[in-house]
């Protein structure tokens, strides 16, 4: 201690206090130094946390997925559009507000609206003319979008398809050619490596737009310089210049990896190694057993002609709102189509629509080679603006080498502009051509015509007012490719009557049918889809389709033998295809990754060459006797008992029909009920059992071929009884029915045909519910048992009277 003192002494005092001093010192220093450093990451993370946000604000598509549940089958896509006398939608707008947000309806008919156009139907036909947006109060050329590529590089790795010298050759790219400000997904800043993408150019032939991949890697990189990419910045990015630097620099990546080899769609492809599928992805028989393997992810694709004016009436599938100096004019066109006429006008042909699908959709794999098709449209007297907007929908959001031909089938249209006009306008299009028909056929012997003359392996059939979504069609073809004797059907969503705005569906919705054969839509039970671990991607099992939408194997649509030619019309064609499907071999299945909204009008605006409800009748009286068994009782005992008389209708020779059903060996309909919808209820009697009469307290029995009373006993089978559903008492083969001589009544054979033997019970008169009353016969007349419990007579109805009021043992339907 006293050595220390020594030390500090003096100038050794001095040298301690600078020791310490400058210990502190340097922590101090150390400390600030860490904090500048913690700042400096800070401030990168910070930069590099906004940089990642616009990215993904700059990738935001017109077509983005909505992602919000849905409580009932059908809600609004609630969307906001530009209030009358506001300007013009900035091309620069935050694409995901528009279909996310709630807002005012766009208004036409209003001269304030001056940006807004008045009905352009037909795409401007010369592509060299650039489109003017305002953005920010700044006018910015935008390049034609014959010269926009989107590239998705987004996605996971796709599988490489390894060629004999040795080269790798990616899938498809999912390509979205649009016009700028309408679906402007952007490059994402993500460090390209050889064969993770390759660039895809959009090719003109003619007048249309067409999707080309290159093979070989000179002619691919001519492609790209021919066809630079060419993307528009919002003028909102948060460091837009720094953006623009990179995305040249992803450029001049993109054409080095274009150099390195990419894969061609031709129309004769080389051949590839095959292999076989795992057993999963065969069905049976029903699949070949050697497929291709190469698969590429679904093809977004949305290619227009011209680029899309985001102001446009109806753009993006948003409501709107006739302004009332209009609306005379609205009624006086709506019987033209049975929908808002003059608004459909308005909207262009090629309008975007938001992207309904589950997200899981876009990232989906389908194979490479998938079946061609061939889309048939059966139209009479269809309105002008949505049967051009259908035909635009399929052109510009299918891929080509998979689109054969557009089929329109004209069933003796009489609108002037349905005939050279049409032809004229389709010209320009080479994959269209137009069936006419020389009379009236209807709907379903029109698409037989059209399926006779199509060149695609697989028929896709689609109403004349519909508009299909991105992505639709190659989910359809898959399921065909995986299962030829699978016929999916597009999820069904609705476009409204009266704003044209475009609506959503309820997830797990499914084709269904309640007696008469009446169609509808039903939700998936809820312990069905737990049971079965769904997701809402998952194909759906539909024991019946809606009929107008859906695509076949075309082949396949032959050896069921197509539609039945004895339909008449329209009507029932939907029953009778789904019932052969199912019993034939068949599933129907609606796959929630392909999307087609549909106007649903009140009425047909056309009419019908007969009675249409006598035309709908005699169809379903034709299916039910040709494929429901002994469950036809239950159409005719709804409310179709005069279809039992042959003098009301001829329901034509069913001969050719029963033939085909027991060539195909199909399987019965209770097969079908217990197999396919076991949801439905299908009791062969409404009641069974005893025929308790409350006021003798006895059962009717059959005692020697005639009726009596008896003490009630269960065990006789002589009490049993059953009422049907033709509303006959009913023991075996023997009906209770009045004598012919005189008021007593027996038991005779049964003829559903004979309305003397049928009775009404729990009918819809509430003081009469528990009677017998009589069908025959001008008066209300019931079955009475005599007070002795020796004869049954027909009196007239009493509501008090219990010897009237009968009772059976068991009741399957009041």
């Amino acid at each position: 201690m006293m050595k220390v003192r020594r030390y500090l002494r003096g100038s050794g005092r001095v040298l301690a206090f600078v020791f310490i001093a400058s210990v502190i010192w340097l922590l101090f220093d150390m400390a600030a130094l860490r904090i500048s450093i913690s700042d400096a990451n800070s401030q990168l993370l910070r930069e590099h946390v906004i940089r990642d946000k616009e990215s993904l604000k700059q990738q935001s598509r017109v077509t983005e997925l909505v992602k919000s549940r849905f409580k009932h089958p059908v809600q609004w896509v609630d969307l906001s559009g530009t209030p009358a006398g506001k300007g013009p939608v900035s091309a620069g707008i935050k694409l995901d507000k528009v279909y996310r947000q709630g807002g005012r309806k766009q208004v036409v008919g209003v001269k304030k609206v001056s940006s807004v156009p008045q009905g352009d139907n037909i795409p401007k036909k010369n592509p060299t003319k650039s489109v003017v947006f305002k953005q920010n109060d700044k006018v910015k050329q935008i390049v034609p979008a014959k010269e926009v590529v989107q590239l998705d590089l987004n996605g996971p790795k796709l599988e490489k398809n390894t060629v004999k010298d040795g080269s790798a050759k990616s899938s498809l790219l999912n390509i979205t050619q649009v016009p700028p400000g309408v679906q402007g997904n952007k490059l994402e800043k993500t460090p390209l490596k050889p064969g993770d993408a390759a660039q895809n150019v959009m090719d003109k032939k003619g007048p249309k737009t067409n999707v080309k991949v290159e093979d070989e890697a000179k002619s691919s990189a001519k492609a790209v310089e021919a066809h630079p990419v060419k993307t528009t910045l919002p003028n909102k990015d948060v460091k837009g210049k720094e953006i623009r630097k990179e995305q040249k620099k992803e450029e001049e990546e993109i054409r080095k990896i274009a150099k390195s080899g990419v894969t061609e769609v031709k129309k004769q492809p080389p051949p590839k190694p095959t292999i076989k599928l795992p057993a999963k992805e065969v069905s049976k028989q029903n699949s070949s057993a050697v497929r291709k393997p190469g698969v590429h992810r679904v093809l977004s694709l949305d290619a227009t002609v011209a680029p899309r004016d985001a102001s446009a009436v109806g753009q993006f599938g948003q409501a709107v709102i006739v302004a009332s100096n209009k609306e005379a004019e609205v009624k006086k066109r709506w019987d033209e189509g049975h929908f808002n006429v003059y608004l459909s006008d308005q909207i262009p042909v090629d309008r975007a629509i938001p992207d309904t699908r589950p997200e899981m959709c876009a990232q989906n794999l389908v194979h490479d080679d998938l079946p061609s098709t061939s889309v048939i449209f059966c139209f009479v007297d269809e309105v002008w603006s949505t049967l051009l907007r259908s035909v635009h929908s399929v052109l510009n959001r299918s891929p080509p080498h998979l689109l054969k031909e557009i089929i329109l089938v004209d069933d003796f249209s009489s609108k002037d502009y349905l005939k050279k006009q049409l032809d004229d306008y389709m010209s320009q299009f080479p994959k269209v051509r137009v069936v006419r028909l020389k009379e009236r056929q209807g709907l379903i012997r029109a698409r037989l015509a059209g399926a006779a003359v199509a060149k695609g392996e697989v028929l896709t059939f689609l109403d004349s007012h519909v508009e299909c979504n991105v992505g639709w069609l190659e989910p359809l073809l898959e399921r065909v490719y995986l299962d030829r004797k699978k016929v999916p059907c597009p999820v069904i969503e609705v476009i409204n009557d009266k704003d044209m705005s475009y609506m959503l569906v309820d997830n797990f919705q499914r084709g269904i049918f309640r007696w008469p054969l009446v169609f509808g839509w039903s939700a998936l039970p809820e312990e069905y889809i737990k049971k079965n671990n769904m997701t809402i991607s998952d194909p759906i099992r539909c024991p019946v389709m809606a009929g107008g939408l859906f695509s076949i194997d075309k082949k396949y649509f032959y050896e069921l033998g197509a539609y039945d030619p004895g339909l008449d019309v329209w009507g029932g064609e939907n029953m009778e295809i789904s019932f052969k499907i199912w019993m034939c071999g068949g599933e129907i299945e609606i796959i929630p990754c392909s999307r087609v909204g549909h106007i649903f009008r009140g009425q047909n605006p056309y009419k019908f060459p007969k009675d249409r409800q006598k035309t709908v009748e005699r169809n379903l009286a034709r299916v039910a006797e040709v494929w429901l068994d002994e469950y036809k009782d239950l159409f005719y005992g709804h409310g179709y008992h005069h279809l039992l008389d042959k003098k009301v209708i001829d329901i034509g020779n069913l001969t050719e029909q029963i033939e085909l059903r027991k060539r195909l060996k199909c399987k019965s309909f209770r097969w079908y009920l217990e197999n396919v919808y076991p949801e439905m209820k299908a009791p062969l009697v409404k009641a069974e059992g005893l025929v308790f009469n409350r006021g003798l307290r006895k059962c009717l029995a059959l005692l020697r071929g005639s009726l009596a009373f008896e003490i009630c006993d269960l065990s006789k089978q002589s009490q049993h009884f059953n009422y049907t559903w033709m509303n006959q008492v009913r023991q075996q083969d023997l009906c209770v029915a009045r004598h012919a001589k005189d008021s007593a009544f027996t038991l005779q054979l049964c003829d559903k045909a004979k309305p003397g033997v049928r009775w009404l019970h729990k009918s819809s008169n509430a003081a009469l519910t528990e009677h017998l009353m009589a069908e025959f016969g001008s008066h209300h007349m019931c079955l009475e048992a005599g007070p002795q419990g020796d004869s049954l007579r027909l009196s007239h109805c009493e509501p008090s009277n219990i010897f009237q009021k009968w009772q059976f043992t068991h009741y399957h339907s009041q």
